[in-house]
């Protein structure tokens, strides 16, 4: 057994000494319920299978800690248009300058080490597990192809979230398993990145896990399988702006969903008359059976998660005893302080009773109430509500809707999931390729526009509470770029406080070559968030990512700062007065 414990070494991306548990496991939530301990892998470790589940269960342990959870956030959200500071915030002078624009390399944010902490747990599986497979007869070719398969994946998600955090990062594909290893290594660019892991995606996603035995219920949307390999190659390709592939990518996992589906249809008596495809698509219908209440596509994909529509998210058990999503109760809030550290930004959280309908199209979007709290006791001010209780209703029998929300986690007791990718996140992926692989001539009629229509009103009917018509008017979105604003808009309506607007933006300013939409989205937020020299600040397209960390730097000569941060020192970038 392993005997040889010492105190990790280093820093971020050359971290040596990773955590792992070796534990066995004695139900199907044990795997993702791994608390990692500080034991250096040797080599005479690896001789059987359960070595190298017992580190591949580590990799989603480490994914579920609160500073990788919380990096998820900050990085893709909150210099967004949907956040601002929330109860005290400003007691927080990381948090603070990143709602000032006043990020500078000594920003704790800017540190990616669990991030390469992850990476390098999964070049380990990649180095050791074909050794394991020549010594344990029961580690199959077929095991080891979707061990192979599945930490793959895990690493090119953590370098997919780093590239569009930072741009050029370093990427290595070998683990750092000795001191004397000589890692000191130049940023690789992102374009360059993304083609290899696309690449990675393409020659492992026909080995990876389609389907887990219904007996491991959190297996199959709390692990990779195919369909969440699918899922990061339509995302991914989206960002390499080859839509043709990300269309065809989206649409395996969107098939894959019918299919499910059907086969619950077919076999199961636990379908009621809500459960219907809505306009083809197998989205959870919103309303309840009994027509009167709202809200149960919340409570099924946020409240008890583990939902039809997810496609992988990160597991946090309804037991006290468990993990907790400690980063939500942080960041979104808790029983004892609500709104957390941030809140929705004002013109989200009036949306609705000043009709100005920036964000959603009417009263009647659910999302509107199930999105946002009110905070009691003040006027006009919001709190961050998905994640934070499991369950809102929406009571469609009264004159005016408005939330009934339930009791918010305690303070340590939040067990939402933390959703990585959902069904309606990669039919919106679908359009928004389709709309950009239209001519800019073309009109509504034309074949790409129409289906990025019809995704789009299939997503926006699912929430929509009106007793009337819940179909959107196709004739106001007759053009690409009417039809470009309403794919875009449609996602932050739909995916708002996820982690993906900020990413959204950015990646609309890589295609535009341009911050122009980006600075016009985020100074929505006014005075509450970004600064009168957000403008100029923002004007670059260097400065919509991330400076590399101040301690990055210093062990890496071979790194160069992002120019938008001058020189990487800590008086580089204006500070939070």
């Amino acid at each position: 057994m392993i005997t040889n414990i010492k105190r990790m070494t280093k820093w971020g991306v050359y971290s040596a000494l990773f955590t792992f548990h070796f534990s066995l496991f004695t139900s199907c939530s044990d795997f993702l319920q791994i608390e990692p301990q500080e034991i250096i892998v040797l080599d005479k470790y690896w001789d059987e299978e359960a070595d190298v589940n017992a580190v591949v269960a580590g990799c989603y342990s480490a994914m579920q800690s609160q500073s990788v959870i919380s990096r998820m956030m900050v990085w893709g959200e909150f210099r967004s248009d949907n956040i601002v500071g929330g109860k005290n915030y400003e007691n927080d002078v990381q948090i603070a300058n990143i709602f000032k624009e006043n990020i500078n390399a000594s920003n704790s944010y800017a540190k990616w080490g669990d991030f390469y902490n992850i990476i390098n747990r999964c070049n380990t599986v990649l180095k050791y597990a074909p050794q394991v497979a020549e010594k344990d007869p029961s580690y199959t070719q077929g095991k080891l192809d979707a061990t192979i398969a599945e930490v793959s994946a895990l690493r090119d998600l953590m370098y997919f979230y780093l590239i569009r955090t930072f741009r050029d990062v370093p990427y290595i594909t070998e683990p750092y398993l000795d001191d004397n290893q000589q890692m000191n290594m130049p940023a690789t660019a992102f374009d360059d990145i993304l083609e290899a892991l696309i690449a990675d995606l393409e020659a492992v996603q026909s080995n990876a896990v389609k389907q887990y035995p219904k007996l491991q219920t959190y297996y199959q949307r709390g692990r990779i399988t195919q369909d969440a390999i699918h899922a990061m190659l339509a995302d991914m390709y989206l960002w390499k702006q080859d839509y043709q592939n990300a269309v065809r990518y989206a649409d395996m996992v969107i098939n894959a969903k019918i299919a499910e589906y059907e086969d619950l249809k077919k076999n199961s008596m636990s379908l009621d008359n809500t459960n219907t495809l809505i306009d083809g698509f197998p989205l959870i219908n919103d309303v309840y059976m009994n027509g009167t209440l709202s809200g149960r596509t919340f409570a099924e994909v946020f409240g008890s998660g583990n939902s039809s529509e997810s496609i992988f998210e990160l597991i946090f058990m309804d037991d006290e005893t468990m993990q907790s999503n400690d980063a939500i109760s942080n960041f979104y809030g808790n029983a004892s302080t609500y709104p957390g550290l941030v809140k929705p930004s004002e013109f989200i959280g009036t949306d609705i009773s000043d009709e100005r309908f920036n964000v959603f199209l009417s009263k009647d979007d659910s999302r509107y109430y199930e999105n946002l709290q009110p905070v009691q006791g003040q006027t006009n001010v919001f709190g961050v509500n998905k994640y934070v209780t499991p369950n809102t209703l929406v009571n469609l029998a009264k004159a005016k809707l408005e939330g009934s929300y339930g009791i918010i986690y305690a303070d340590g007791n939040c067990h939402s999931n933390w959703i990585i990718y959902r069904l309606s996140d990669i039919m919106l992926i679908k359009a928004e390729a389709l709309v950009e692989m239209a001519n800019d001539a073309d009109d509504a009629t034309s074949n790409e526009l129409t289906t990025a229509f019809k995704i789009v009103n299939a997503i926006n009917k699912r929430s929509n509470c009106s007793k009337g018509t819940k179909d959107l008017n196709q004739t106001n979105y007759a053009t690409k770029a009417l039809m470009r604003e309403l794919v875009l808009e449609e996602r932050q309506r739909e995916l708002m406080f996820e982690g993906k607007r900020w990413y959204d933006l950015v990646r609309r300013s890589q295609r535009e070559g341009s911050t122009n939409f980006l600075i016009g989205a985020v100074s929505r937020k006014g005075n509450s968030g970004a600064t009168s020299a957000l403008s100029s600040k923002l004007a670059r397209l260097d400065a919509i990512y991330w400076p590399y960390h101040i301690d990055e730097l210093k062990v890496n000569q071979n790194l160069k700062q992002n120019p938008a941060f001058g020189s990487g020192e800590d008086s580089s970038i204006e500070r939070t007065k």
